[in-house]
């Protein structure tokens, strides 16, 4: 058997371990084709140096690829902690047939329960956090005539209302996303309220009319999370 079919058998086996992710398989698989083309002589030099390069270019790729992967699962995780989203599927579903941003849905929703199902002390309900007083209001303008408030629970109901509620709050204020989102938070009363103390539409200012620390808070996380979820969730947002 000669030198260079033996280096290229340990070149061969090189590559092999290496793009199985063993990187320490492919250096022991390098350092015995090396060691093998020193055996073999003056005669064929240049070709095996040749070979080992080809063999740590492709052991470098290998673990290239590893850290892209890595880097990938945990860019995922760290989203999945700080900017959750579930049931995209609805939200795309009722932005279109509210004719809404899916963005801001999905903002409102993180603001509201940070996509978990519960019931705050105030009694409002679900994903968007809606309060039975409401829920009802929503029934009735709706046409959800056979509706229960125990329906809050169930997503599809939460973000249906919820969304539709958003709509109607915008269709208030004009399309005035800050209005209408203050209003999802604090209510239609002390928004119109907080705009005629301001002076009108026009001299409002969130952060100098809003009444409520809360309700400003709220309007800055909203606006400052539309932006991300579009961002991050284009595809899942069908943004």
């Amino acid at each position: 058997m000669g030198p260079v079919i033996t280096g290229l058998r340990g070149l061969a086996r090189a590559d092999l371990r290496a793009r199985e992710g063993d990187r320490e398989g492919g250096r022991a698989a390098c350092r015995r084709a090396r060691e093998r083309s020193r055996r073999s002589g003056p005669g064929r030099p240049r070709r095996v140096r040749r070979l080992l390069a080809l063999a740590a270019a492709l052991l470098a790729g290998a673990g290239a690829a590893v850290l892209v992967t890595r880097d990938d699962r945990v860019n995922d995780a760290y989203l999945e902690l700080t900017l959750p989203l579930r049931h995209e599927d609805i939200i795309r579903q009722q932005a279109e047939d509210k004719d809404l941003d899916a963005a801001l849905i999905a903002a409102v929703i993180y603001e509201e329960s940070r996509f978990r199902d519960r019931t705050s002390p105030a009694g409002a309900k679900g994903l968007m956090q809606i309060v039975p007083g409401t829920a009802r209001f929503i029934a009735s303008r709706s046409g959800g005539t056979a509706f229960e408030l125990r329906d809050l629970g169930t997503p599809q109901v939460n973000i249906a209302y919820g969304s539709w509620y958003l709509r109607y709050l915008l269709e208030r204020y004009d399309g005035d996303v800050e209005l209408a989102v203050a209003a999802y938070n604090a209510g239609a009363r002390n928004v119109d309220r907080w705009v005629e103390d301001a002076g009108g539409v026009d001299e409002f200012e969130p952060n100098e009319h809003i009444g409520y620390p809360e309700t400003r808070a709220y309007v800055a996380g909203v606006t400052k999370h539309r932006d991300d979820y579009a961002r991050n969730y284009e595809r899942e947002l069908g943004l």
